[in-house]
């Protein structure tokens, strides 16, 4: 299981039980070209070490996302599909979805109010 990452202006640490088919990553703090590394790290982590295949990223707490932040996720989601699995967007603040619908990512990925929604979008699906 990849390790909670954190410093004083950005944390991301997987928040679903051990054992669940999906992950859950929760983002808090500001995602910039100075903790970005970090975070490329534990998804690098989550995804060729341990597996996992079904990822739910949950925003709620997370105040910035640069560009830095958001080339980790484009970085990311074609490895994670060719591997049969996908990546969910849930719980952004209005001021960050605004940022990310102007860049057209509501084209990449599936985006959802909630992390309930983004689970239950996982479950309906064989992906």
């Amino acid at each position: 299981m990849a390790e909670e990452k954190s410093n004083t202006r950005f944390t991301v640490r997987e928040a679903s039980a051990a054992g669940d088919s999906i992950t859950i990553i929760a983002l808090g703090g500001q995602l910039d070209a100075h903790t970005a590394p970090e975070f490329e790290r534990f998804l690098e982590d989550v995804v060729r070490d341990d597996g996992k295949r079904k990822l739910v990223l949950d925003f709620h707490g997370l105040e910035y996302i640069s560009s830095a932040g958001l080339g980790v996720l484009m970085g990311l989601i074609e490895e994670v599909r060719a591997a049969g699995g996908d990546m969910k967007l849930a719980a952004l603040p209005e001021k960050i979805f605004h940022v990310l619908d102007l860049l057209g990512f509501p084209m990449v990925f599936q985006i959802f109010p909630t992390v309930a929604e983004a689970e239950v979008a996982f479950k309906s699906k064989s992906v």
